[in-house]
């Protein structure tokens, strides 16, 4: 009989999912086990990976994405295992940790369900890992933050059951989702997931229902996963807390008295406005408060600028200033340099100042071509332009610098902060992994190889091995370090990292033979996984400097518009297309629409496409397709302007 079914859902997060399928393939060695993956209409490529190089896995494809609950009955009506484990992809196991929970279950015959302890991308203790039941009371406590403030009360830490020692096993009444092991006799008595649930709250009701049905769940620390989105999915996004809260109320509303569920449901309902809430101001004021502050000083010393060149300029001829230049015109300097400083990517993380100077000179450029254009009468002064521009220029970057010094929050200068990298493995595939490390667009300061042994000596290119991992990141002043997972066992990783959670270093895993770097608590923070050659056309900063070039092109095609006539023709179609692109209806480039490719990023409708840029060629649908791929997968700006540049007379297409 087949021992264990392991169930992955996936949707979209193709890297950790090989990365996971490779923890889950060592450790299934010497048990007789089943890999299902069911895939959620991912448009990564995930399918693609699997059949390529996890032939023995048995994925489900759907057409659309029909939730964690749904998607994870599918294969567990398929499996035939005497044990299910739901498992994220976003998951790493030990290597013995099939072999432990397996034999805890069979030595526990009263065990319907087990969960592990978990740790984050950071090596630091996930408190889900185990869980209590969501009365009110217990929401109340964790909603308003008393469990946060008392997290090892037995009354207000109940939640997480903080005053439970994570080091020992427990009976315990929730099991988390991201692993879930449960015989499937069980299931087979309680049924499958709830469907009703699409995300969020399946796993509560699940093991609840298990608990009804007279048996045990039980927290088993013995063995430990690495989970990387943990705690820290985007609990600040709105749509979240009113998913996650619903699910209560959907859990709520099935389980408790009706009395008890009008209670929940009031309280959840309140807890919803009050995250939303805060929610909102939270990122209104993370957005808001540095081009605010930008706003304030820059006009300040505009101000400054002004009331001096007055008094020690203008004095003697008796001139000033009128009210439009501080009231309109100044405001209007101000509002060109921070659209301009925006599009540029200079509010971006982390901080570059080249894109701050890049976004001033274009945004200065602007300002003296529409002064030159304007009526001798609006013509104050091209100098306090100039001595203007300085000032925005001198103070952007003076702000930037001053955050960066007081190590604010994601405030910090990249140009300036070359991180420095320790590579844990053999001397192979650490070698290979820096050079992985050095293809990205990373400031790479430092980096050293640490040994698995001591066999290797310093003279062979390590600085220490890896029973020396904390002081080599003392004295080198690391700030992540790599392991590499095709020589060190998942065990050894996580050891290490629970070892060192309590410092500021951030780790990584590099998976055997791939081409990126995964790393991060989150699975949502994108700069900590580092991919070679892939500058997606799908990234924010990307998606504004195509924008940016777009209405760029459209206004000076809009001004040259008589000439243009006399060179394409076809004004009608011309002035269609500007008009098109400005309202963001079509974009001056895009893809070749006549072939279909269903895993590209979204793009609205292009005038030109990538063949434009060979004139007088012919393309299979292949080629085209490579060519579109190419385009989205290593997107610039100056691939851009050689395609309209190349593909000028097919404007008015």
């Amino acid at each position: 009989m087949m021992k264990l079914s392991i169930i992955i859902v996936n949707y979209n997060v193709k890297y950790f999912l090989e990365q996971c399928l490779q923890s889950i393939r060592k450790a299934s060695e010497g048990i007789e086990v089943e890999i299902f993956v069911v895939d959620n209409n991912s448009v990564d490529g995930s399918v693609k990976i699997l059949k390529e190089r996890f032939p023995e896995v048995i994925t489900i494809e759907n057409k659309e994405n029909l939730g964690f609950s749904k998607a994870n009955n599918q294969a567990i009506a398929l499996s035939k295992g005497e044990y299910v484990l739901l498992i994220n992809p976003d998951t790493v196991v030990e290597n013995s940790t099939f072999k432990k929970v397996l034999e805890f279950m069979d030595n526990h015959k009263d065990a319907g369900g087990l969960g592990v302890k978990m740790i984050d991308g950071k090596g630091k203790f996930l408190p889900e890992s185990k869980r209590s039941l969501p009365k009110p009371s217990v929401a109340f406590y964790k909603i308003f933050g008393l469990s946060r403030i008392f997290p090892k009360s037995k009354t207000f830490g109940r939640y997480h059951l903080g005053n439970l020692n994570k080091d020992k096993i427990h009976q315990v009444e929730i099991l988390s989702g991201a692993f879930m092991l449960i015989r499937k006799e069980v299931l087979d008595k309680i049924g499958f997931l709830d469907e009703s649930f699409f995300m969020y709250g399946e796993d509560i009701d699940l093991s609840y229902r298990i608990l009804k049905a007279g048996y045990k769940n039980y927290y088993f620390p013995e063995t430990r996963i690495i989970h990387y989105k943990g705690e820290s999915t985007k609990k600040s996004s709105i749509n979240y807390v009113i998913v996650f809260y619903n699910a209560m109320i959907i859990f709520a509303k099935k389980h408790f008295s009706q009395k008890n569920a009008r209670l929940f449901s009031l309280l959840i309902h309140f807890a919803i406005y009050i995250r939303a809430f805060v929610a909102i101001s939270n990122r209104f004021l993370k957005n808001i408060i540095l081009p605010l502050t930008d706003i304030v000083f820059i006009y300040g010393g505009l101000y400054f600028l002004k009331t001096y060149w007055e008094n020690n300029i203008l004095s003697d001829a008796g001139g000033h200033y009128p009210n439009e230049f501080l009231y309109l015109f100044i405001p209007s300097f101000i509002f060109i340099w921070l659209i301009s400083v925006l599009y540029s990517g200079g509010y971006d993380k982390p901080i570059r100042l080249i894109k701050i100077f890049q976004g001033v000179l274009i945004g200065t450029t602007i300002i003296l071509v529409i002064y030159a254009l304007l009526n001798e009468s609006y013509r104050f002064s091209r100098a306090l332009i100039v001595l203007g521009a300085a000032w925005t220029l001198v103070f952007m970057i003076s702000i930037r610098y001053i955050l960066h010094l007081l190590k604010f929050k994601n405030s910090y200068i990249d140009s300036i902060k070359n991180k420095r990298f320790a590579i844990v493995g053999e001397k192979v595939e650490a070698e290979r992994v820096a050079t992985l490390l050095k293809q990205t667009e990373l400031n790479t300061g430092f980096i050293g190889l640490v040994n698995i042994s001591n066999n290797e000596l310093k003279e062979n290119g390590f600085i220490g091995n890896i029973n020396q991992i904390k002081e080599i990141i003392e004295i080198y002043g690391i700030d992540d370090v790599i392991f590499c997972a095709k020589d060190i066992s998942a065990d050894i990783i996580i050891d290490k990292m629970s070892e060192l959670q309590d410092t500021q270093i951030d780790y990584k895993i590099a998976p055997p033979e791939s081409l990126y770097i995964i790393g991060s608590n989150s699975i949502d923070t994108s700069s900590d996984l580092y991919v070679i050659n892939i500058n997606s056309i799908s990234k924010i900063n990307n998606k504004r400097s195509k924008r940016f070039l777009d209405i760029n092109v459209s206004l000076v095609l809009f001004v040259f518009f008589p000439v243009l006539l006399l060179i394409l023709g076809k004004p009608i179609n011309l002035l269609k297309n500007i008009f098109l692109v400005l309202f963001k209806r079509k974009t001056w480039v895009g893809y070749y629409n006549n072939v279909e490719n269903h895993k590209l990023p979204d793009l609205v409708k292009g005038v030109l496409n990538p063949t434009d840029a060979f004139k007088n060629k012919t393309f299979t649908k292949e080629t085209i397709d490579k060519l579109n791929t190419l385009y989205a997968r290593d997107y610039k700006v100056l691939n851009d302007f050689k395609i309209i540049w190349r593909g000028f007379k097919n404007l008015n297409r």
